[in-house]
């Protein structure tokens, strides 16, 4: 394990970016198979109750990994979460030491970067992947409006209740060529977590969020407030 430390380090110094990349890459992928077995579990269930009703019903079929949407869900880790996320962490780091003068690790400094990471990077980062997620999953224009109302604020109001509390320690102790090492560990969750939310399209808890959320006279017309 330490010689592997050891190499990514040397990794890091010498191809800073490349080796973002191709560790947000793999991370993502590895996540998307997480969510689709995920997902099949807790299928399970369901077709359970219905081959009670309907013997056609494979109730024990097996795990099969869909390789096309792992490939696409690693092509966002390459393109998008190594890349920039790579500038994003350093550029960061330099704007609050450079422009606000905050002193580094200090209280003011953290949390200047934990607020800007969430009201800026945080919800573009959604943003980007629900709507690279749709377009290359073979959806339309209008599919994609439709599944970023579904998905877009259930996963930012769960996301913004968790990545706050991880990046003060990030912020805070690990130094920022490590950061995006540090987030892409917990992206591996993270990728499980926002590729499970789009897989379960219009689950019930979605509704609940978008419903929550929409505007006052929205709901006016519909017999709310």
């Amino acid at each position: 394990m330490l010689k592997l430390w050891r190499w990514y380090q040397r990794c890091l110094t010498v191809h800073p970016v490349k080796t973002q990349v191709i560790s947000s890459g793999f991370l993502w992928g590895f996540g998307d198979v997480t969510a689709q077995y995920i997902t099949h579990s807790t299928a399970k269930p369901r077709l359970l109750r219905l081959t009670e009703t309907n013997k056609d019903v494979d109730a024990d079929a097996e795990f099969k990994v869909n390789w096309k949407r792992v490939a696409i869900t690693s092509m966002f880790g390459f393109g998008f979460v190594g890349p920039v996320g790579h500038f994003w962490y350093e550029g960061l780091d330099k704007f609050i030491k450079l422009k606000l003068r905050y002193v580094p690790k200090s209280t003011r400094f953290v949390a200047a970067k934990v607020a800007m990471d969430g009201l800026i990077f945080g919800p573009i980062d959604l943003l980007v992947f629900f709507t690279y997620m749709g377009f290359a999953t073979g959806k339309n224009t209008a599919e994609v409006k439709e599944g970023l109302k579904r998905d877009f604020l259930p996963a930012l109001a769960l996301e913004g209740g968790a990545w706050p509390l991880l990046q003060i320690a990030n912020f805070r102790y690990v130094p920022v060529q490590y950061q995006l090492l540090y987030v892409n560990i917990f992206c591996l969750v993270d990728s499980a977590f926002l590729s499970w939310v789009e897989q379960q399209k219009d689950a019930a808890w979605k509704q609940w969020f978008t419903s929550s959320f929409q505007p006052l006279k929205e709901r006016g017309g519909q017999g709310g407030v």
